[in-house]
């Protein structure tokens, strides 16, 4: 049996042949192995977006507040923002909207740019410390 091996080309999809005016393409990109490399890095994020429950397959309400992060991002900052962390930028952002007063965009945006610096304020960089601690625990 032969091992199959990755693509040697980069495994997330931010060239201009990718880049996408809607993240809403509908492609089928888990066909394949590694399509999925093929999928726009923004609608990846607004598809990792829709979670829990309530929030399944609400995907304009996810490409509104994606959006708006990135409007956000660009005033305070002035750069474009195409950075991405996975689920755990996710998962900051809501656990930080809940239960408080600023939007989901707000804190999607906060979290982004605290991603982006490398922050230990970012949700996604404290797992990932977390993580390789105790993994380097366990060696």
């Amino acid at each position: 049996m032969t091992r199959r091996r990755r693509p040697s080309q980069d495994y997330i999809a931010v060239k201009e042949k990718y880049a996408k005016y809607l993240p809403h393409s509908a492609g089928r990109y888990a066909a394949k192995r590694f399509r999925k490399a093929q999928c726009p890095i923004v609608e990846r994020l607004t598809n990792s977006m829709m979670m829990h429950g309530r929030n399944n397959g609400k995907k304009l309400m996810t490409v509104r507040i994606v959006k708006h992060a990135f409007e956000i991002i660009h005033l305070l900052t002035g750069e474009v923002a195409t950075g991405w962390g996975g689920w755990l930028l996710c998962t900051g952002a809501r656990e930080a909207a809940f239960r408080n007063i600023k939007t989901i965009a707000e804190c999607l945006a906060d979290e982004l740019i605290n991603a982006a610096k490398g922050s230990s304020n970012s949700y996604a960089i404290k797992k990932k410390d977390e993580l390789e601690r105790v993994a380097k625990s366990n060696r």
